[in-house]
């Protein structure tokens, strides 16, 4: 179930005490139209001083210091501490740092936080298809959960949060699309429904779910593929690429409390 809180999307998940999660909305912002009003994204056209006066709205409104990525549909993750710079590559990032902001912004891909019950680390990956098939079967999820097993943290350990991303009724994707999931896993076959020949309908979320369960993961809460989470078809609370074209970005955010 979905919570929105003073224009907030906040999500429900047992994170331990000490980690804070939220993802923003399209409102609460300063942008004009199509970016109206909370855009997060400084690559898509809007005017720069919106952008910078909205990340700092964003940013007095979680208490913490949000790093935003350079987010190109890749496998990389980056390790945040104070000297990150905005603009790092990559599609995943992670922190044992309080006070820094693990984000990710999107606009139909999916957006996935991460904690264990230590509450130690946190970490968020940005979801397309191209970064969750990645390749030879490791995309951006699989990438971002051995950094952090990497750093003693088991797979049974870690909590996962999907955020809103297009859903399986607004997902036209061609047959590579489909054959890409399939190649790694076949299981992957039931999340695509046919639509015209040579067309399907896919669910991202459960994509998700079941590469996130591939790796030993079952604390996944969120995205349960429903159409509230649909960004697609949820205009008045969130940007949508495929809907609009033009439009601005949201962004889930998850850090340790300082």
């Amino acid at each position: 179930m979905q919570r929105f809180e003073q224009g907030f999307l906040t999500p429900d998940w047992p994170a331990p005490d000490g980690v804070h999660a939220i993802c923003t909305t399209r409102a609460g912002g300063v942008s004009s139209v199509p970016y109206d009003s909370l855009n997060l994204g400084d690559h898509v056209g809007d005017d720069p001083v919106h952008v910078a006066a909205n990340r700092a709205i964003f940013a007095q409104a979680i208490g913490a210091h949000p790093v935003f990525l350079n987010q190109v549909h890749g496998t990389q993750v980056a390790t945040l501490d104070a000297s990150t710079p905005d603009g790092t590559m990559a599609d995943g990032c992670l922190t044992d740092q309080p006070g820094l902001a693990c984000t990710v912004m999107v606009a139909d891909c999916l957006p996935v936080l991460f904690t264990a019950a230590n509450g130690l680390r946190v970490a968020a990956a940005h979801a397309g298809w191209r970064g969750l098939v990645g390749a030879d079967g490791a995309g951006i999820l699989e990438t971002t959960v051995q950094r952090l097993q990497a750093a003693d943290m088991q797979a049974s350990d870690i909590i996962a949060w999907l955020g809103p991303c297009i859903g399986p009724a607004a997902f036209e994707v061609g047959d590579e699309v489909r054959a890409a999931f399939t190649a790694s896993d076949a299981r992957a076959g039931d999340f695509f429904k046919p639509l015209t020949p040579g067309k399907w309908l896919a669910d991202l979320a459960a994509l998700a779910r079941l590469r996130l369960r591939a790796m030993g993961i079952s604390q996944i809460y969120g995205n349960d593929s429903s159409p509230a989470w649909c960004t697609v078809g949820n205009a008045s609370h969130f940007f949508s690429y495929r809907r609009d074209q033009v439009t601005g970005r949201f962004c889930a955010s998850i850090w340790r409390a300082l």
